[in-house]
């Protein structure tokens, strides 16, 4: 992948797994052109089916990413300030919602300070895997803003209510092992380890036939939004369609003959 097609990011495959660095020093802030970027980085993988997993990881060893450069937002007498906030919204959720969507696992190695949109870009991914160091925060209330980018709705999903609102409404930050304590991370590793326990956590996805996990990923997350009855019907109908698909039977075959699966995504 041509790294000049993604400003702010880097992009790397280790085989079935892409890993995208964040990378716009010091802080890896988000700007319009790095939101665009990683919208377009995470379409362009979404068509490559040999891509089975996302790891993001910011670059360094302090900062994941503290969001948005608040200097964007410095007040003008034309009200240029609410059309760059405008703007920069839209493309938070252009991008972290294409993250959200992806159809293979998506893993945070967060390895530093995760605030503001570095921590809703962490939400919108499957698993979170924060560094011993790691600090984790939504601050937008202490600057007359409010999390734009999921944080509002992901977090107290995640976490419930109550959490949610200690860190939106006190402003409350989170080391890592609070942050694991309360469910918002799925696990702590030493500092310098979150890369590669990404890297192997997104390994142990190729064990999974590639159908499976788009179908079971899919109907978890519309149970977010949806009653069971209406998210029920759509389980069976999924597990019956996987029956068109190789891999059903390749996976059956090979349980009985106690041998490992070689999945086609067919």
């Amino acid at each position: 992948m041509n790294a000049s097609h993604y400003p702010g990011l880097r992009v790397q495959r280790q085989g079935a797994t892409a890993v995208i660095t964040l990378s716009n020093p010091p802080a890896h802030t988000w700007t319009p052109e790095s939101l665009a970027a990683l919208a377009q980085v995470v379409s362009d993988l979404r068509e490559d089916r040999s891509v089975r997993a996302l790891v993001l990881i910011g670059e360094g060893d302090k900062f994941f990413s503290a969001g948005a450069d608040l200097r964007q937002f410095t007040p003008h007498d034309d009200g240029a300030d609410k059309a760059v906030a405008a703007t920069m919204a839209a493309r938070f959720g252009q991008a972290f919602e294409a993250l959200a969507d992806f159809p293979g696992v998506t893993i945070a190695a967060i390895n530093g300070y995760a605030m503001g949109g570095g921590l809703e870009c962490a939400l919108a991914c499957d698993f979170r895997i924060a560094e011993a160091h790691a600090v984790m925060a939504l601050p937008e209330a202490s600057v007359g803003l409010l999390p734009c980018a999921g944080g509002t709705q992901w977090l107290a999903w995640m976490v419930g209510e109550s959490w949610a609102k200690r860190l939106i409404l006190l402003g409350e930050r989170l080391d890592a092992e609070t942050a694991q304590r309360i469910g918002l991370v799925d696990a702590v590793v030493p500092r310098g380890q979150g890369l590669s326990t990404a890297l192997e956590w997104a390994q142990r996805v190729l064990r999974q036939s590639p159908a499976a996990v788009r179908a079971c990923k899919r109907l978890i997350q519309a149970a977010r939004g949806l009653p069971p009855r209406h998210t029920l019907p759509a389980e069976r109908e999924a597990f019956v369609a996987l029956f068109d698909g190789a891999d059903r039977a390749e996976g059956v075959r090979a349980f009985l003959d106690k041998r490992s699966p070689q999945w086609s995504d067919a």
